[in-house]
């Protein structure tokens, strides 16, 4: 596998090679585009990557901050190109009606792919208009056994307006999904999962919920028993939100998810969130510690790389939150060198902070949507 990465950036109005490919003949298979929405928005920018790359396949979103190698832009576009020696790859692709279609999105998402051969689906997700656990389930439920998916949902900087998928040559759009399948005998995968957040208070049940939306825990109004936790943040709800995610187990054993509050209803006294609450499941409270998040990165890298065995990623995605980025500041950048002290400088680093995080906790589980988490999936054909 071989990798080459460039940055356009406002400021310089130009693109830099961060690295090249050892030969300038390479001709890629696949291209990775993450940028900003005002980016992908300007179609003198975007014809620029097509030009770049003219017969790569173009995959990429918008984000909450782009990862290139050790450092993370704003505003920018980042593109990892990629030349597999002696895999192949297929794409798939689907629009999106509305956030109920969600899990035949995912389904639909699969079976486009063929299955024989196939090693690891990567996926892009539409950020706002989708139901992220729905979407999950979804692809799980045609998923071939021993196949698992990673990727993440696009972000649109904190503003939570408007995401878009670069889909191939055919430009940017909203409200679609793509995914990449991967084949061949000689492809290792790695992911890993991990959040970092500090829990604390008691477990509670949730009562009363649907999808997604909570509106009671205990018994109790879900809103105004989260505001009492929060004191007086509780005045900047629910961007105060980002700052105390949930955490979720739905059962006995269950490895906890995170998740963040989308949206607060004063009248139904409700919280939404990025994922799905269900009833019976029991959630605790969360609050940031920044030495545990960067922590909780080093241990994703590590899962990561435990699932590959004995290769060494050529290739990393990370795929983190835009709640971390908010929490961590001016200490973000800390988080990708955890993952790079892990991965080692010869690992081409991508991703982007996204509005959800889809990935394996590691070996052995399933794939699962995650909020305020660092998820890193792994590459190589070594």
């Amino acid at each position: 596998m071989l990798t080459e990465q460039k940055i356009w950036t406002v400021k310089t109005n130009q693109w830099k090679t961060v690295k090249a490919f050892a030969t300038d003949n390479t001709m890629p298979d696949m291209v990775l585009v993450f940028g900003s929405t005002e980016n992908f928005k300007n179609p003198a920018v975007m014809q620029e990557v097509k030009n770049l790359y003219p017969q790569a396949i173009l995959m990429g979103c918008t984000t909450s901050g782009e990862i290139a190698n050790g450092f993370i832009e704003d505003d920018s576009m980042v593109c990892t190109a990629i030349k597999f020696e002696k895999s192949t790859i297929k794409t798939s692709s689907v629009k999106v009606s509305a956030a109920d279609d969600s899990i035949a999105v995912g389904e639909k998402l699969i079976e486009q792919l063929p299955t024989e051969n196939l090693k690891h689906v990567f996926v892009l997700s539409e950020g706002l208009n989708i139901n992220g656990t729905k979407l999950v389930e979804g692809m799980r439920n045609k998923l071939p056994q021993g196949v698992n998916v990673s990727g993440g949902l696009a972000g649109d900087g904190a503003n939570f307006k408007e995401t878009y998928i670069l889909e191939n040559q055919n430009g940017a759009h909203q409200n679609t999904v793509m995914a990449v399948g991967i084949y061949g005998n000689d492809f290792k995968v790695g992911y890993g999962s991990y959040g970092g957040w500090d829990i604390f208070g008691v477990e509670r049940m949730v009562t009363k919920s649907t999808n997604n939306v909570l509106y009671e825990i205990d018994n109790s109004p879900a809103l105004s028993l989260y505001k009492s936790f929060l004191g007086e943040q509780s005045a900047q709800l629910p961007a105060s939100g980002l700052l105390f995610p949930l955490s979720l187990r739905t059962q006995n054993g269950d490895e906890p998810v995170v998740r963040t509050i989308l949206a607060i209803d004063e009248d139904k006294q409700s919280l939404t969130f990025a994922g799905d609450i269900p009833e019976g499941s029991y959630v605790k409270l969360m609050k940031a510690n920044i030495d545990h998040l960067v922590d909780g990165a080093h241990t994703a890298a590590e899962r990561a790389n435990s699932t590959m065995g004995s290769s060494d990623a050529e290739l990393a995605v990370l795929v983190s939150c835009v709640g971390r980025k908010l929490v961590m500041k001016q200490m973000t950048e800390e988080e990708i060198e955890a993952v790079h002290e892990v991965l080692g400088a010869d690992t081409t680093l991508t991703g982007f902070y996204s509005y959800g995080e889809i990935s394996p906790f590691g070996k052995g589980s399933a794939c699962s949507l995650h909020n305020q988490t660092m998820t890193v999936t792994t590459f190589s054909e070594k």
